[in-house]
């Protein structure tokens, strides 16, 4: 059914898009970007979750935020102060005088914000895949990345650059969903509008504010959406008392949060910080999908796609342990970066990815070299990186492989022998390098 869409005008003169969908207790969602009543219209999966909300008993509020959507075009301030008032309209207009308050995404902030201006209202803060520093989201979010290589070419080729653009947010998994995506992103806003919404959410920085959030708070990592990674977590070990998950389904973790039933994983007491890219030396691990074309054949597009993104998120956590670093600004495909202090680590981290990946069906090339690296905003580059990508290259499914540099650090700590695998000619490299196999007892 489409929403029946009521307007309401802010202090600064305004028209605001709103929806209501249900009885119960009520559940607002500060806006995202492209606004919600937008993709509730044109997106089937968002239209699928909120319906599953209303039929479970919530009365859900949605609205386009300001230059988007069905709400006025014609602004200039997108300011998150600006955002701010917008949720202040609708829930004004609406007359809520308590509820639950969902921040989706770059929605996030403005709920974090609002719910510090009014926490008589705010009775529990859900953030699902949100930030609080918005230079961070820019620079450290693969997809968003994207974007900012991207945008100077958004004005006079919007149909190329929102195209790009939903294909990196949907996770080149399907290019029909890509095309229904861009089309509804360029149906929602001007390609100005868009540059100022950005310039302004870049300059977003509440990260100094979240110890003083009071209401009760859940932090959601959905893997079925579009994720920001060690983002959320630094929210969740910065706000007191918030619990945080990782799962498929925030909606039924939202409503478990509201009635009190949901767990509370043990969070650091101090702010998690984003974790330090090195310069200098480094120990670097390279992982890739053994044949990923013939698998995405005989699988089909979708099911390998969840298999691997179910195998990425298992590494990168298996690499934190180790205490490694993954490197999310590398676009690498069906593969993966990271960089460590300690040899040792970096072998545990491989030998153990590389289990990970028998386990499903999906072995990998793992490949180890130590040396020089350059550190450029999420990114590190260097010679050493390079030959650490051909290493990986020359392994056999499911083996791990190491230059002889690597051997060398830690042949007196790690737990595993080394197979002598002899000189080897890589591609790019102008000497032959020894690599070595390891061998786990």
């Amino acid at each position: 059914m489409e929403p029946r869409i009521q307007y309401a005008k802010t202090s600064d003169g305004v028209d605001i898009a709103f929806a209501t969908a249900g009885d119960g207790p009520p559940l607002v969602f500060a806006s995202n970007v492209w606004g919600d009543v937008h993709w509730y219209t044109h997106n089937e999966a968002t239209r699928r979750t909120v319906d599953a909300l209303v039929a479970s008993g919530w009365q859900v509020v949605r609205y386009d935020a300001r230059g988007m959507g069905s709400s006025d075009r014609d602004v200039e301030d997108f300011s998150l102060e600006a955002r701010v008032r917008d949720l202040e309209t609708v829930v004004d207009r609406v007359g809520l005088e308590r509820f639950v308050l969902c921040g989706f995404g770059q929605g996030g902030p403005v709920a974090i914000t609002y719910s510090l201006s009014w926490p008589q209202r705010v009775s529990h803060l859900v953030l699902v895949n949100s930030f609080a520093s918005g230079s961070a989201y820019y620079e450290r979010v693969p997809a968003m990345r994207t974007l900012k290589g991207i945008q100077g070419m958004a004005e006079e080729q919007w149909e190329f650059f929102t195209l790009t653009l939903a294909s990196a947010v949907t996770g080149f998994v399907d290019t029909s969903v890509a095309q229904r995506t861009a089309a509804m992103f360029r149906s929602s806003m001007t390609p100005a509008a868009f540059l100022a919404f950005v310039e302004a959410a870049e300059k977003i920085d509440i990260v100094d504010i979240l110890p003083d959030v009071a209401a009760p708070t859940l932090v959601v990592a959905d893997r079925s959406a579009f994720m920001t990674g060690d983002l959320s977590r630094v929210l969740a070990s910065s706000i007191p008392g918030a619990s945080y998950i990782a799962t498929d389904d925030y909606t039924r973790e939202l409503a478990l949060f509201v009635r009190g039933e949901a767990p509370s994983p043990s969070m650091p007491d101090a702010p998690v910080p984003l974790s330090p890219l090195p310069s200098g030396t480094a120990i670097i691990l390279f992982a890739d999908i053994v044949d990923s074309t013939a698998l995405t054949e005989q699988m089909g597009d979708a099911a390998f796609r969840d298999k691997a993104r179910e195998l990425d998120g298992a590494m990168r956590t298996m690499i934190r342990e180790c205490e490694g670093t993954p490197i999310e600004g590398k676009l690498l495909g069906d593969g993966l970066m990271a960089v460590f202090t300690s040899a040792r680590q970096a072998i545990e981290a491989a030998v153990r990815c590389g289990k990970a990946g028998d386990s499903v069906a999906l072995p990998l090339h793992l490949g180890l070299h130590a040396g020089d690296v350059i550190r450029e905003g999420d990114n590190v580059f260097g010679g050493a990186v390079n030959i650490a990508a051909r290493i990986a290259a020359a392994s056999a499914p499911g083996e791990v492989l190491v230059s002889e540099t690597v051997r060398s650090l830690a042949r007196t700590s790690a737990s595993v022998s080394f197979e002598d695998r002899g000189g080897h000619e890589l591609k790019g490299v102008s000497e032959p390098q020894r690599l070595f196999a390891i061998k786990t007892t």
